[in-house]
């Protein structure tokens, strides 16, 4: 647990308390600055990790690689490492790197307003309570909102209603009618857990997804110890693992890893689901990579069992003890899981941010979210963002790009220092050119074709992907460019 210090201060705040604002806290200490607050608005550290506690919970990036490069752990259990271990690697960052003594738990910031004159942001917490830092980083990550769908009738069901990233863990599925609505990445490992236990489960799909194979083993003890004898092994094995997604990272149309990835998760449907008509409904009718491709190898087994039953008409109803389709099927239930996913295009929700002049954030995105290097935005100084708009990766493992995010801004911060620099404040100009370099990166992706994906915004535009590949991103992110900035000292009042 953080400590709630009555500090009203601070040089630079962070919002969120989950891989990218330990992983920058972190780089800020080695770098010198201690004078940070992290604001979490849950009871301790973790993020994602920590609200996500459903059954199956685990991470589709492979262990080695889905952890710091500065703090390797050679101990982890297994492939792809499970929530409790995960959220447990993230403990020990927070302690081993000293960083209790800066987290503020149980503090969710509602409102961020710069002051001009001060050249500092006012931030306001949920709780009423005041608190000011010159520069603000924000956190939040990309799977913050929990999406809920837009059911009539779902707010009169009778029956818990259980949202994937809220779970209840009083609540006993065993010998249930469960119906599971959404097919995405928390389904496919909830579906699995849930099938072993209830006594029926209905899962409502509205298209099946591509699911490659989840080649998942322990490590032995004799791996562990060689890892933590030989830390060059394990950084060897992350580099490894790295190269693999690396080199098979595609998101181009006619890309001939599409074809490969095409034919691996047709076989692994085929090889998992024997009945032709239940294979079929499970198949993909949109190409591969358009839309987030899953890992499982228990999703299809699970799906092919006798007391599961896959529903493809559209839920148009829920009543007081079932859920209705647009076929007119009623389905009985006793319990409705949401893996429904998050509100991913809306960047900051819950927060109201105000930069110079006063104009609100959420009227700048009031069409779609963007930011320089998916960092900083005209009109608001000192503010940065990390897994902001376009930088979620396509295959790869988000931890190396949130580094590469944390080494620009303590660059930032480095540099403003050397040149005694208080404001900084990204040109238009230079996010105008880096906008239109995007959309121009994105004709011929898999992701330009099919805009009803969480990749898009209301207008159609992709936010959240990366149409590069991270070393790209992480070369075009090496150095902190003042000259991209509009910049100035509070002493003398001068402007770059």
């Amino acid at each position: 647990m953080g400590t709630n210090t009555a500090d009203t201060s601070s040089d630079v705040a962070i919002l969120g308390a989950g891989a990218g604002g330990l992983g920058l806290a972190i780089r800020m200490r080695k770098a010198g600055f201690h004078d940070f607050v992290i604001f979490e608005k849950s009871d301790g550290v973790g993020g994602t990790w920590r609200t996500n506690t459903y059954p199956g919970a685990a991470c589709d990036v492979q262990s080695h690689l889905y952890s710091f490069s500065f703090e390797l752990n050679p101990n982890w259990s297994r492939s792809y490492a499970r929530q409790p271990e995960i959220l447990e690697y993230f403990e020990h960052c927070a302690d081993k790197y000293g960083l209790r003594r800066h987290l503020r738990c149980n503090t969710a910031i509602a409102e961020a307003r710069w002051a001009d004159d001060e050249a500092r942001w006012h931030l306001r917490t949920a709780a009423g309570e005041e608190h000011t830092a010159r520069v603000v980083v924000s956190a939040l990550g990309l799977f913050n909102e929990p999406a809920y769908p837009a059911i009539p009738g779902l707010d009169e069901f009778e029956g818990p209603v259980i949202h994937s990233s809220r779970w209840d863990h009083s609540h006993a599925f065993a010998d249930e009618r469960v119906a599971v609505v959404g097919t995405g990445a928390s389904a496919i490992q909830i579906v699995p857990e849930l099938q072993r236990d209830v006594a029926h489960l209905d899962v409502f799909q509205r298209s099946g997804a591509w699911v490659m194979p989840r080649l998942d083993s322990e490590y032995t003890p004799e791996q562990k110890r060689h890892f933590a004898d030989r830390p060059m092994e394990a950084r060897r094995h992350r580099q490894q693992i790295y190269n693999f997604y690396e080199q098979n990272l595609t998101f181009r149309t006619g890309d001939p890893a599409l074809r490969m990835l095409d034919q691996v998760g047709r076989k692994h449907l085929d090889d998992a689901v024997a009945d032709p008509e239940l294979r079929a409904a499970l198949t993909p009718d949109y190409p591969v990579g358009s839309k987030r491709v899953l890992v499982s190898s228990d999703y299809y087994p699970a799906m092919a069992s006798a007391n599961v039953s896959l529903q493809r008409s559209p839920i148009t109803q829920v009543t007081t003890h079932a859920l209705v389709t647009a076929d007119g099927s009623e389905h009985p239930a006793d319990v409705i899981v949401l893996a429904t996913g998050f509100r991913a295009t809306d960047y900051l929700h819950g927060l109201e941010v105000r930069g110079s002049t006063g104009r609100r954030l959420r009227d700048v995105w009031r069409d779609q979210a963007s930011a320089y290097l998916g960092m900083t935005v005209p009109g608001m100084p000192n503010f940065f963002i990390l897994y902001g708009p376009n930088t979620n990766q396509g295959g790869n493992s988000i931890i190396f790009i949130l580094e590469a995010q944390a080494r620009y801004v303590v660059r930032a911060l480095q540099e403003m220092v050397r040149r005694s620099i208080d404001v900084v404040d990204v040109r238009q100009d230079v996010m105008d050119t880096y906008e239109k370099a995007l959309d121009e990166a994105f004709v011929g992706t898999v992701w330009a074709g099919d805009t009803h994906t969480y990749f898009h915004s209301a207008t159609g535009r992709i936010v959240t992907q990366m149409p590069y590949t991270s070393k790209w991103y992480r070369s075009r992110t090496n150095r902190f460019e003042m000259d991209e900035y509009n910049s100035r000292s509070t002493t003398n009042r001068q402007t770059n």
